[in-house]
């Protein structure tokens, strides 16, 4: 008998806007924990300031400010860093 044995060589990279939609949407489509809703230019702002590499630190590694909690990868860690960097552009693009 042959058993099957799933072995995971690594997380693939998806597209920013699939993240969001299977992950982010959940917290940023209506204000979870403090997120900052999708598109809400002046919630968003003082994360923009912060710069790309501390949002998307922020959102692997998982960050607890004033405001509120971001999950490690959003409680994804299976997700690959790059597709929370992809998801992270995409709500950047969406606040600008």
């Amino acid at each position: 008998m042959v058993s099957r044995l799933a072995i995971r060589i690594g997380a693939v990279d998806m597209p920013g806007e699939q993240v969001y939609q299977q992950v982010c949407t959940a917290c940023h489509g209506a204000g979870v924990a403090g997120a900052p809703k999708t598109g809400d230019k002046a919630a968003w702002a003082p994360r923009l300031a912060q710069g790309d590499d501390t949002l998307h630190k922020h959102a692997i590694e998982g960050y607890q400010g004033k405001a509120g909690i971001m999950p490690q990868k959003g409680g994804r860690t299976d997700l690959s860093d790059q597709s929370v960097m992809n998801a992270v552009d995409y709500l950047v693009s969406q606040a600008q």
